[in-house]
């Protein structure tokens, strides 16, 4: 069997795969969708339920507001054109954690239709990936699968989730590498972040990914048939799912076989899929309109007053904030992962000397320490003034970046910010251009061999008599300016 790898150069040579991903969100409402239930995770079993998301006979849907705030905020954030007229359906089905018998979705009338995200390729450009839609619907509850001592299995059922709002977002099958894959679902949930709309937490099922995969030969304009991978809870697992679904079509085919129209399941521990049943076709949900919803009508001024609290997008924020501060790409995206840490740094930078030394500073001194301890941002005992403190000592050569790091290394051990620590250690920088020449006098008197060697062209041997001086003054003597006197005494 194929194994959840990198696809191999004589797969890509011969088979072109085509994906498409459908993504669930869990829109942040505080109720859910059709009733004023707690929209809330976490909660007992079956305590957040009332007759309207339970299905009871009599009980009646109404649309909550805030959902459709929302689910018009992603469409937009997403390019997609937002549809002023849309409609609710019945999407009938059987399964024990749906109390009604069918799901409330949208059909062929969603909210909004024909967006796209663009995605970084290996080659350093960009890729367009279509969107297809995006609905609204609600979630169904959740089966527990539980087993006794005896081994008799059973299922526990848990419908707080029943009717908590969600989007659906379609994509085209414009996708061609597992890869790519990855990224479409890092930019998409980068997006919803930055919008507010969902909090996009896998592990608590708030996002949730069915990926579409079939393959072809290689210049072949007609789809393979396709199979959906289900239960994928990571971006790195549907990454490896897609790997290994790719490499066991390819097999099937080059056997003779044919590949089944079927959902699949991921089995994370095994790193393959196994088959779960045929695939539904749109027909078999017997979709018809919802006789308890009247159409879903967006005046101009719904739409507008929406488009006036969206915030500034990942992709512009990134790109203003290299032209403003000066950075690279590379800090730039990662200042910019979440909207609360790009927040955070701005707010810092606006009040600094000099923002680039405080990104170089919160990414490579703060951030290493921090990986180190398995810590985020948030643990951090230096804060982003003391950060900034620390960046614009740096600037004004009070401090060298050796001193700086022996200041941060006591700020984690003792858990202590950087100003109070500066305060009370105060290391100063000689800086005196006669108390450096005389240490630069007799560091050259002990050593005349390597005096004539660097006359001799040996040059970077300055490195070496800057050391030693750096070692006599104890790390205080100021960098850049030793550096200039060593420099004109040797030349001299």
């Amino acid at each position: 069997m194929p194994s959840a790898a990198a696809l191999s150069p004589d797969i890509l040579a011969k088979y072109e795969p085509v994906i498409g991903l459908e993504v669930h969100v869990q829109l942040l409402t505080e109720t859910k969708i059709f009733c004023g239930c707690a929209n809330k995770f976490g909660s007992g079993p079956n305590t957040n339920v009332c007759p309207v998301c339970l299905g009871l006979p009599g009980s009646l849907p109404v649309l909550n507001q805030k959902a459709v705030e929302f689910a018009t905020k992603a469409s937009l954030a997403i390019n997609c054109t937002v549809n002023p007229r849309s409609i609710f359906a019945r999407k009938n089905y059987f399964y024990p954690d749906l109390p009604k018998g069918y799901q409330i979705s949208q059909y062929d009338k969603p909210i909004a239709e024909h967006g796209w995200i663009e995605v970084p390729t290996a080659q350093g450009g960009t890729k367009r990936i279509g969107i297809t839609r995006l609905h609204m619907e609600e979630d169904a509850g959740k089966s527990l699968h539980d087993g006794l001592p005896d081994s008799a299995k059973f299922t526990s059922l848990d419908l707080n989730r029943c009717g908590t709002p969600l989007c659906e977002i379609v994509s085209e099958p414009d996708i061609r590498t597992p890869e790519e894959a990855f990224e479409y679902l890092t930019r998409l949930k980068e997006i919803l972040l930055y919008t507010g709309v969902s909090d996009c937490n896998m592990e608590e099922g708030s996002l949730r990914c069915d990926a579409n995969v079939s393959v072809r030969p290689r210049g072949q304009e007609k789809f393979g048939t396709k199979a959906e991978v289900k239960n994928v809870n990571s971006f790195r697992f549907v990454r490896e799912a897609l790997q290994y679904e790719i490499e066991r079509q390819v097999e099937v085919l080059e056997s003779g076989g044919r590949v089944l129209q079927e959902t699949r399941l991921w089995n994370a521990n095994e790193g393959r899929t196994y088959s779960m049943r045929s695939k539904e076709q749109a027909h078999d949900y017997r979709y018809f309109p919802e006789p308890d919803l009247p159409p879903l009508i967006l005046s101009a001024e719904f739409l507008a007053a929406r488009q006036q609290e969206f915030p500034e997008l990942p992709e512009a924020r990134r790109a203003r904030m290299i032209a403003e501060y000066d950075l690279n790409e590379k800090d730039a995206r990662t200042l910019t992962a979440s909207r609360e840490f790009a927040d955070r740094f701005e707010a810092a930078a606006k009040t600094a000397k000099n923002p680039r030394r405080v990104a170089n500073l919160l990414l490579s001194e703060i951030g290493g320490r921090l990986n180190a301890l398995g810590l985020d941002q948030e643990s951090s005992p230096v804060s982003m003034a003391g950060i900034v403190l620390a960046a614009d000592l740096l600037d004004a050569g009070s401090i060298s970046s050796k001193q700086l790091k022996g200041l941060l290394d006591i700020a984690f051990e003792k858990g202590e910010d950087f100003p109070a620590v500066y305060e009370r250690e105060k290391p100063q920088q000689i800086s005196d251009t006669s108390a450096l020449e005389a240490m630069i006098d007799q560091v050259i008197a002990e050593n005349p061999k390597q005096v004539e060697a660097y006359r001799a062209g040996k040059k970077t041997l300055a490195g070496f008599f800057v050391g030693q001086i750096m070692k006599a003054s104890k790390g205080q003597a100021n960098p850049a300016l030793l550096n200039e006197l060593v420099t004109k005494k040797l030349e001299g």
